[in-house]
């Protein structure tokens, strides 16, 4: 079984930087497809970005330009850096094994779509 931590959330001036992290641990994941996914308070849960084993990389309209997903196999950690934050980027965040999942809730209540973390609050303030 895989675990996954994240870290890095907080809060911050729009404007500002973060740095969220997601280390796994239990297996290697550098054969895996990672995604962070994020749910605000009254919307549903979205796809933010992914990187698949090969490095591609997905980012949602949202966030194209101002947040960069990459990974670290040596460490088994992927990140997520979020520049030029917003207040509509105040969310949980969570990294996940799986793009696909589409469901409303943040994680898969079913878990039917791979591994994911706790989750790490980003709060953003105007």
């Amino acid at each position: 079984e895989v675990q996954l931590v994240e870290s890095g959330g907080g809060s911050v001036q729009a404007g500002g930087s973060l740095r969220l992290s997601c280390t796994a641990s239990g297996s290697t994941f550098d054969a895996s497809d990672m995604a962070w996914y994020r749910q605000a308070p009254g919307n549903e849960c979205e796809l933010v970005s992914a990187i698949s084993s090969d490095g591609r990389t997905y980012r949602a309209d949202s966030v194209r330009g101002r947040f960069t997903i990459s990974q670290d196999n040596a460490k088994n950690t992927v990140y997520l850096q979020m520049n030029s934050l917003k207040p509509q980027d105040t969310a949980v965040y969570y990294c996940a094994t799986d793009p696909r999942y589409s469901g409303s809730w943040c994680p898969d209540p079913q878990a039917d779509f791979g591994y994911w973390g706790q989750g790490t609050q980003v709060t953003v303030s105007a």
